[in-house]
């Protein structure tokens, strides 16, 4: 009985004496860590504690070093996977961005060209004080016996067949087909157009016909006249369809053959009808663009120079001349339809 009573009565003084050790270990360390702080505070980096930091410095720095030199890769490795998708990202925006630039350039080149020619177009009218409409072509013939474009004018806008159209460069073809809202254009270039025409130089009067293959030749300018290549050709007036002066091309050769009353004159057209988009349709002409009673003098006195210097009279069939009468002094030199 004494036995377990003396160990009840031990077990509690253990137990205070494990709980004081704890107490006396924690104010120890305490104790220890603000006297190495003053120590630091004081010291001024040549005393113990220098040392043995010095020292504990010394033994760590190459874990550290090669720590840091193990964990290179891996961050070299991260950072290049962070710039690829970065640059993925900017690449894409870049080309977004370039594709919008591409568009709103292509956009603005049309509208300057647009802009160019509508002002040509005016520019063009005020010279030749056109009394004109303008329209827009739509569709041209796409078989290789017609040459024709279709514009969005028609009876409504107060256009009618047999008006004249021209573009910036000059006279392209003439009305043949008209409702209320568009209209066919028959072009100088179509076989079936001839349109009074003459040498602007020389004044020498003729016909510029089309041909199966869009060449323009000028016919009805008699040898003992003057023509050059590079020679402007332009509207003479005669018939009162065209305004005399526009511009219908350049001769790009002149021919004679032997014993021929009249030249082989080729014409390159004024306007190319692959550039044809905006057009002025002539409604009407005022007394000066008409052909004066003057051309009409000269147009005849050609004709008879020609019939006068043909000796036999055979090679010189007897047609309306340039007045539009029945004579033997020329062939026909006014525009038809």
């Amino acid at each position: 009985m004494a036995f377990f009573g003396s160990g009840r009565d031990e077990a509690p003084g253990i137990k205070r004496r494990d709980s004081g050790s704890g107490g006396r270990l924690f104010i120890m360390l305490v104790i220890v860590s603000l006297v190495m702080f003053t120590m630091s505070v004081r010291e001024d980096g040549s005393g113990a504690l220098t040392t043995v930091r010095g020292a504990f410095m010394t033994v760590t720095t190459p874990i550290r070093i090669v720590g840091s030199v193990a964990s290179l890769p891996f961050q070299g490795l991260g950072n290049v996977f962070s710039n690829l998708t970065a640059n993925q990202e900017s690449l894409s925006d870049l080309r977004a961005e370039n594709e919008r630039l591409a568009s709103r350039n292509a956009e603005l080149e049309e509208e300057a060209q647009a802009a160019t020619r509508l002002q040509q177009l005016l520019e063009l009218k005020n010279a030749y004080n056109l009394q004109s409409q303008a329209a827009r072509i739509i569709s041209a013939s796409t078989d290789s016996w017609t040459r024709t474009v279709v514009i969005d004018r028609g009876t409504s806008s107060g256009l009618a067949v047999g008006m004249p159209v021209t573009d910036a460069g000059g006279a392209i073809g003439q009305i043949i087909e008209c409702d209320a809202a568009s209209s066919t254009v028959r072009l100088v270039t179509d076989e079936n157009s001839d349109v009074s025409a003459m040498v602007q130089s020389s004044r020498a009067q003729g016909m510029l016909k089309g041909s199966t293959d869009g060449t323009l030749h000028l016919t009805l300018i008699s040898t003992d006249q003057t023509v050059n290549v590079g020679d402007t050709i332009v509207t003479s007036g005669l018939g009162g369809v065209f305004p005399k002066g526009l511009p219908l091309g350049k001769v790009a050769s002149v021919n004679r053959s032997d014993g021929a009353l009249y030249y082989d004159i080729e014409v390159t057209p004024a306007s190319s009808t692959e550039n044809f988009e905006e057009v002025l349709v002539i409604t009407s002409l005022t007394e000066e663009q008409e052909a004066s009673s003057q051309d009409i003098a000269e147009a005849d006195s050609q004709d008879a120079a020609v019939v006068g210097g043909d000796s036999s009279g055979s090679d010189s069939p007897a047609s309306p001349g340039a007045s539009g009468t029945d004579a033997a002094s020329g062939p026909k030199r006014t525009s038809g339809q």
